[in-house]
């Protein structure tokens, strides 16, 4: 097995194409660690350290940013307001017809898409980032800062957002993988080293048992999300030759994977989770009293280790992953390319049925892959609160994660050195 992995990135790294590809990914990755650790004027660093450490809410937003908030760096806030930005316009498509059709012209489509996408980031980013200052200034970790003073660190981070931004477009276009999932991925593994330190200090304490028994379940559950994102249904094609009636191909068959949507609902659902809490932290300290105990109240709901959190992370997973997967996989589009190829599924009517058929399909398969992700986010946490380690690992957010873009890259790999394999055997 071991041979066979090396000979895989042997073949890899001996594509030229894919070695270019590797080699970019990881220059984009250097500049992007290294600016995450430029820091920002005017924190406290032993303060927020502590506060991120006492705070499970602020640690898991950290994990997302990749470790730049804890640090408080000119990219504290990572990809945040992008990727609430992706999701807004991605829910505004349903409601305006003009962003509908859009999503419906292919390419360029997309990346008119992508470009209001960025226009609306900014905003958002500069929200976000005095959001984080009156956060840290309520618990005494920044001082309060003059006009001047506020708008250039707003300026700045709303500027290193977007620079991370612009380093997962690169990734996307030139390198390998989704940059977006990818830069979080790197994030999530920088953090590893810190984590495990943190974990090592609960082997002193008597934890033994419980660390085994987490230890089996991280196994198993890093073994069920690799299952699941390798399932497929395979629908059969078949293809008509007008000249003599008769049907070819037994072969061909269209692939619908159990988690058609891959990493994306898990991002957009913490993104969207994380949000009323911090709300919350945000108003606490507002003067008048009946704000105030909204605001307490709605912290207590969304602490990432209460029911109600849990609960709503879980739907916004599933619901996500449905969303996402009626973006990424058009049954009617499918159905009307094999119509227009010959081609069609044994059993069912070309056009309007097909397009039916493969929809409800696409529906079973997608509760089952939907329901499996949700229960997969919120076990660990739970977990976690049941065995009391709540700091031995990254979380099941963070496994979903580093998995499914581990996956994922290698299957855009394997795609890629066929699609070479194949260009050798034309030529």
């Amino acid at each position: 097995m071991i041979s066979s992995i090396l000979q895989f990135f042997r073949r890899v790294w001996f594509t030229p194409t894919l070695r270019k590809k590797i080699i970019i990914t990881g220059l984009i990755l250097v500049v992007f660690r290294l600016v995450a650790h430029i820091p920002s004027a005017g924190i406290d660093r032993q303060s927020l350290q502590g506060l991120f450490s006492g705070n499970a809410l602020l640690g898991l937003l950290d994990v997302f940013s990749g470790g730049t908030l804890a640090n408080f760096s000119i990219m504290a806030l990572g990809l945040n307001p992008y990727i609430n930005a992706s999701i807004i316009l991605q829910l505004l498509g349903f409601v305006i017809p003009q962003l509908e059709e859009l999503q419906k012209e292919g390419e360029y489509g997309q990346e008119k898409i992508n470009q209001y996408t960025r226009f609306l980031t900014v905003p958002l980013a500069a929200l976000q980032a005095f959001g984080v200052y009156t956060l840290l200034r309520g618990q005494g970790i920044i001082g309060a800062l003059g006009p001047l003073e506020l708008g250039a660190l707003v300026v700045t981070m709303t500027a290193g957002s977007m620079l991370a931004v612009w380093m997962g477009e690169l990734i996307t276009e030139y390198g390998i993988g989704n940059g977006v999932s990818f830069l979080i991925f790197a994030g999530i593994v920088a953090r590893l080293p810190v984590t495990v330190g943190q974990s090592s200090t609960l082997f002193s304490q008597g934890n033994l048992p419980q660390i085994a028994v987490f230890g089996i379940l991280a196994i198993v559950i890093i073994a069920l999300v690799v299952f699941i994102n390798e399932a497929t249904r395979k629908i059969p094609i078949a293809y008509a030759k007008r000249s003599q009636k008769q049907v070819f191909g037994g072969d061909s068959y269209i692939p619908l994977r159990l988690n058609q949507a891959g990493v994306i609902p898990i991002i957009f659902a913490v993104s969207l989770v994380l949000a009323p809490s911090l709300v919350g932290q945000f108003l606490v300290a507002i003067p008048n009293e009946t704000i105030s105990r909204i605001a307490i109240q709605l912290v207590s709901l969304f602490n990432p280790q209460s029911v109600f959190y849990n609960v709503v992370y879980f739907g916004l997973v599933v619901g996500f992953t449905y969303f996402y997967t009626s973006v990424v996989f058009n049954p009617e589009k499918i159905a009307e390319n094999l119509q227009k190829n010959g081609g069609f599924i044994p059993g069912t009517r070309p056009g309007g049925q097909t397009e039916k058929y493969l929809g409800f399909v696409l529906n079973r398969i997608t509760l089952a892959g939907a329901l499996f992700l949700g229960f997969i986010a919120v076990l660990p946490s739970v977990f976690q609160g049941f065995l009391g380690l709540s700091n031995l690992v990254i979380g099941g957010t963070g496994i979903l994660i580093v998995v499914s873009v581990i996956l994922e890259v290698t299957r855009s790999m394997e795609s890629q050195l066929v699609m070479k394999r194949y260009d050798r055997f034309i030529s």
